[in-house]
């Protein structure tokens, strides 16, 4: 049974370059490596990312600390930064 391949068109820019390179120099068999290659590694990051961020979240949301209401973060940074606030004076 044959397999069916799925085409697709990719306009690599100076990437391209890149790509031939490491095929000429034997690290890889084809365009088609360089790239599978690249997208898997791409997942890696994305994923060891994603890993961080819900560590972060999870440490966030196990802080005993009471939270800072949003205003007061925000009329803060706006203070620090030099930002003229939108809000009516009280």
């Amino acid at each position: 049974m044959a397999t069916a391949q799925n085409t697709l068109v990719v306009d690599l820019g100076p990437l391209r370059q890149s790509v031939e390179d490491r095929v000429q120099s034997g690290s890889y068999s084809s365009a088609d490596e360089v790239i599978r290659a690249s997208l898997l590694a791409l997942e890696r990051e994305e994923a060891a990312r994603n890993r961080w961020l819900i560590q972060l979240a999870e440490e966030a949301q196990a802080d005993p600390r009471p939270s800072v209401p949003a205003a007061q973060v925000f009329r803060e940074l706006r203070a620090k930064y030099g930002i003229p606030t939108s809000e009516p004076a009280s």
